[in-house]
This record gives structure tokens, sequence and C-alpha cells, in this order.
């Protein structure tokens, strides 16, 4: 055996070859380049968020053989698991999942003491109940289906860290994501099911294009981070890619940190 025939064997445990993922919030900035990353190693993606005419024209790109749309608000249940059925229905299966709805966290801004009910409910529905529902959606397809499978939530660092800011909101539900994260690799376990997540510091999207557009917001951010930049959605690919495949597959219930070292030395 070559070594380049050495090197291919390993480097397939990395592949998805015709592994059917969802996505939820598949055409935002991470979650496109997520589903681009899994139908190049060879998965199937299916596109799942509010917007249909944007999943479709994502799925449209990537090719139908291989993409699909399946539009749903992923804060409401009977949407979600609708738009899993229809995976199901399209592809026969699903094999993973990663959550991708998120964020808010500028637009809820209160001190601790006076943070408002529609405040709270609005970025606990976006940040985990978006999550909840879309993964026991996806365990209950992966359950059925008798293979196994992996999911992968996206966390953030304000899950381990506090702010200068009034985020209560945003670091609880992303402190229950990560919890969340660990209680359902505890009980899915004996179906074969991963459960991981990762948390990024700020990832250069347009959902972040205004904050990282203050010249002081983002040299204050940078000189914090120990790597010296922003994290780009390129950056997220490698982990996405182990934590949905085989090459994961004795990894379950950890979140991992992906901040160029913020908080090693926070």
């Amino acid at each position: 055996m070559t070594v380049e025939e050495s090197m291919a064997g390993e480097l397939d445990r990395f592949r998805l070859d015709d592994r059917v993922i969802v996505v939820t919030g598949g055409y935002g900035g991470i979650g496109e380049r997520l589903a681009r990353a899994f139908v190049d190693v060879g998965g199937k993606v299916a596109i799942v968020g509010r917007n249909a005419e944007k999943a479709q024209a994502l799925a449209d790109d990537l090719g139908t053989e291989r993409a699909v749309a399946a539009p749903a608000d992923a804060t409401k249940r009977d949407e979600v698991d609708a738009a899993v059925a229809s995976v199901v229905e399209r592809f026969g299966r699903v094999d993973g999942l990663v959550t991708t709805v998120g964020g808010g966290a500028g637009d809820a801004v209160h001190p601790a003491e006076d943070y408002p009910d529609d405040a709270w409910d609005w970025i606990m529905d976006l940040n985990l109940r978006s999550a909840l529902y879309a993964a026991q959606a996806c365990a209950r397809a992966m359950i059925a289906g008798g293979n196994g499978g992996h999911i992968l939530h996206l966390s953030s660092v304000r899950g381990q860290l506090g702010i200068h800011n009034g985020f209560s909101a945003y670091v609880a539900a992303k402190g229950g994501l990560d919890a969340l994260t660990r209680q359902q690799a505890t009980e899915w376990a004996k179906h074969h099911i991963t459960v991981n997540a990762i948390s990024p510091t700020f990832v250069r999207t347009a959902q972040v294009a205004g904050l990282l557009s203050d010249d002081a917001f983002r040299e204050g951010l940078t000189k914090r981070i120990p790597l010296g930049r922003i994290a780009e959605t390129d950056d997220v690919v490698g982990a996405a890619l182990l934590l949905c495949s085989d090459a994961s597959s004795f990894i379950t219930g950890q979140v991992l940190t992906l901040d160029g070292g913020l908080t090693a030395c926070q």
C-alpha cells in the first residue's frame, strides 16, 4: 500500500458518502458553509429555514440530487416535525443534524435585574427551543432507522463566559444548550447517536457584520483572542466534519470551543 493509499483510507472516515444531514438555519452564513462542505464529502443535505425561497435556492445550487429544501420555523415543533418527515420521505433516512439557528443577543440587551419576559422568551426560543425540536425530530428518525447518527449543536463561548453586556437570556440559552447536549448524548448513546456541540466566539457572517464594522469593537475583540483574528466560516468546517462523521464514533457529550484561544486566558 502506498502512502497516498494509506492516507486516503484514513481520510475516508471523515467522508459522508450518501449520509443525510439536516442543517437548520441552513442558508445562513455558517449553515450554508457547512451544507456545502457536507455535499463536498459525499453527503446529502436538507436545508431547513423559514424562508422557503432561500432554502430552495441553495438546494438548487447544491444540486437537487444531493440537496433538498425543507422549509420550517425551527421554533415551531409541528413545522420542524413536518420538515424532518419530508426529508425521510425524500431520502429515506436521517444520519445527522447540525443546528445553526440562533443569535439575536445584540437585539435583546437589557440589565440582568430588569430583563423583560418577551426578550427572554424570544432568545430562548431562537437559541434553545429551536435546537431541542430539531434534535428530537431527527433523533426519532435515527432511532427508527436503526443506523445511529450524529447530532451537532452550535453553541457559543457565552455558554461558558459572562459578558459586560445585558446578555442574560443569551448566556443562559447557550449554557442550557451545552447542558442539553450532555443530556441528549447520555440518553441517546444506547441508540448509537452521538451528540456534541461546538462553541465559537464571533464568526465573520452577515449577522455580526454591523458589530465587526465598528473598529473599536473589532480591535478590542481581536486583542482578547490569542490567535489574533476573527473566526471565518471555514474555521468551523473541520470540527463539523469530525463530529458529523465516523471519525468521531467514540466522541459524545462534548462541547468543543472554537475561539482562537479566548477562553484559555479568560
